[in-house]
């Protein structure tokens, strides 16, 4: 979602726009605890994904030792550039953020902040976890997406956005969002999510893309006992399935809105190099 603070005369900044799914966050608080929560910055750089206004940009080019800004609408970018002017730790990038390597906007390591558009939310997500990840992300999303990405295993809103995240991050929803926070308001509740790398994550690096790809066709299949998933999506006859499943350690009743993503990882190990059927990436959408 694009973003910003209203200042000065209203009429001089840049509108929102429909094709961007721009609603400026103006509530201090929030804006305030979107900074607050990437934690101490003052040696640190900082990308920010869509900055509006430039209301958040406000408060972490105060705190920062450096912010990258990445903004696609032209004219917020000729606003942001004048009214940063004078600063020499502010940078305005002109881009779709899906176009760039964020660590290579960074130059090192780095904390990200980003108010992403809901229409693009899922995409912008993933191509954050591009390795080398950020030190800490800060999201403001749609508040079922961020119920989503932090849901435990069973919860109804559990799925394989869930289990993709919590496979190689750890998930904090921080607070509700109303839409009298933004200009204009949104037709739904956001919500403020902190992402960070987990010490250890469940699946190799080389794996991940696989990883990803088996999830979201299990959750394709979520209520299908755990065997059937396995036949389906790997290919297999019922006897092999059934061994597979044992090899794990797992009950071949289970199903995939239960299994935590240790136990993806799990499957996914011993499968192997077993052809896997088609599954929707992210850009299509959850399962």
């Amino acid at each position: 979602m694009s973003r910003g603070r209203d200042q000065g005369n209203a009429r001089a900044l840049p509108p929102a726009r429909k094709r961007f799914g721009q609603h400026f966050l103006r509530d201090t608080r929030v804006l305030a605890d979107i900074a607050d929560a990437l934690g101490d910055v003052r040696e640190r750089t900082i990308v920010e994904i869509g900055p509006g206004r430039g209301a958040l940009t406000d408060l972490l080019v105060e705190r920062a030792g450096r912010v990258v800004a990445v903004e696609v609408d032209r004219d917020l970018v000729q606003h942001l550039r004048a009214r940063y002017a004078g600063r020499s730790n502010v940078e305005i990038i002109e881009a779709d953020v899906l176009t760039q390597s964020l660590a290579q906007l960074a130059g090192g390591p780095y904390v990200l902040a980003g108010n992403v558009p809901y229409y693009i939310t899922t995409p912008i997500i993933f191509h954050a976890l591009e390795l080398p990840r950020p030190d800490v992300a800060v999201y403001l999303v749609q508040k079922e997406v961020a119920e989503r990405m932090a849901a435990p295993p069973g919860d109804k809103t559990y799925g394989a956005l869930s289990v993709n995240l919590q496979s190689v991050v750890d998930v904090s929803m921080l607070r509700r969002v109303p839409p009298s926070a933004f200009n204009p308001p949104p037709a739904v509740d956001s919500a403020v999510v902190r992402v960070t790398p987990r010490a250890a994550a469940e699946i190799e690096p080389e794996l991940e893309k696989r990883f990803r790809r088996f999830v979201l066709a299990a959750f394709g299949l979520r209520r299908k006992q755990l065997v059937r998933v396995i036949r389906t999506i790997a290919h297999l006859d019922a006897e092999r399935a059934h061994a597979l499943v044992a090899s794990c350690g797992l009950s071949p009743e289970a199903r995939p809105e239960t299994l935590s993503p240790a136990q993806f990882a799990v499957l996914v190990r011993a499968l192997g190099n077993v052809p896997l059927t088609q599954a929707p990436s992210e850009e299509q959408g959850e399962a």
